[in-house]
């Protein structure tokens, strides 16, 4: 039987088949010696041992179409990088973060921007403005108002779509909203330190339709920059790429060189300085993890 896994944890891969149900299964110890190890959104093939508990054995893994290790999920279509507008602030420099992760691995992604009702218009174009050049589609809603959710929902539909960001964003909040089969646990915003109590514990694949699956992933906080080489860190900015090839010197790293035509290209408005700001940051620090 084949079916793509839809859930794992302590040890159990809960195995989706189309007209017979999900089955929980156990990943066959060959996995193990070949260090692979089964993740949610594979396609796999299972062996059922007992029809009656819907229990099974995943004995196969299909050929992946991509593999992301934060949050472990494969097969992914597209991501959706959700932050708040406000409570908590929009840390740009952690979305730039997740933009480079997704740009390693080819996903696409879509900025959603969640809380719209607690700020003005004027902080909307700020955003907007600030990631305008780089070609990301950007969906500004409010889940609690219900503001934005049809232009959400034409965007995920027929899509596998994993879902991260931050604690205290939304996310739970919007996978209730779009969808009745999974009751997501909300957790409250810390009034101290502005960020939400961590309520999601595994990946879970939640069906909003027959074809349209969300990736629901544990709240996202690291600070690493992915590993990539310094001077190729500019090709996952994506505004970056066409000045890119007018610089003065092959290879520029767009920082101190002179007849840089992406820096020309910040100073002229074309490119956000948060966005070239955060890139000097990246570079800076891979650059010095490569020190060591």
């Amino acid at each position: 039987m084949t079916g793509r896994i839809i859930k794992a944890i302590a040890g159990f891969y809960y195995v989706h088949v189309v007209g017979d149900g999900t089955y929980a299964c156990r990943a066959k110890g060959a996995f193990r010696k070949e260090k692979k190890t089964p993740l949610v959104g594979d396609i796999v093939d299972i062996e059922v041992t007992h029809e009656g508990d819907k229990e099974g054995n995943v004995v196969r893994i299909h050929e992946r179409s991509c593999a992301l290790d934060r949050p472990p999920v494969a097969n992914v279509d597209q991501a959706l990088i959700i932050f708040a507008a406000t409570s908590p602030e929009p840390n740009l420099n952690l979305l730039d973060r997740f933009l480079i992760m997704m740009e390693q691995h080819d996903i696409p992604v879509i900025i959603g921007i969640n809380k719209i009702d607690l700020v003005e218009d004027d902080e909307v174009a700020r955003l907007k403005a600030v990631y305008e050049a780089t070609g990301y589609p950007m969906i500004f809603y409010s889940v609690k108002e219900e503001r934005g959710m049809e232009a959400l929902r034409a965007a995920l539909e027929g899509k596998l779509t994993t879902v991260a960001g931050p604690s205290g964003v939304g996310k739970s909040s919007l996978i209730n909203k779009l969808q009745s089969e999974v009751e997501m646990e909300v957790g409250d915003l810390s009034a101290k330190i502005e960020r939400g109590k961590q309520t999601t514990r595994h990946t879970e694949l939640i069906p909003v339709n027959e074809e349209t699956y969300i990736f629901d992933t544990p709240g996202f906080s690291t600070l690493f920059v992915p590993e990539v080489e310094p001077e190729e860190l500019g090709v996952l900015f994506p505004e970056f790429r066409e000045p890119s090839t007018q610089c003065k010197f092959r290879g520029c790293a767009h920082m101190a060189e002179p007849g840089c035509k992406v820096k020309e290209a910040v100073e002229n408005g074309r490119i956000s300085p948060s966005r070239y700001e955060n890139y000097r940051l990246f570079y800076e620090e891979r650059k010095n993890t490569k020190k060591y």
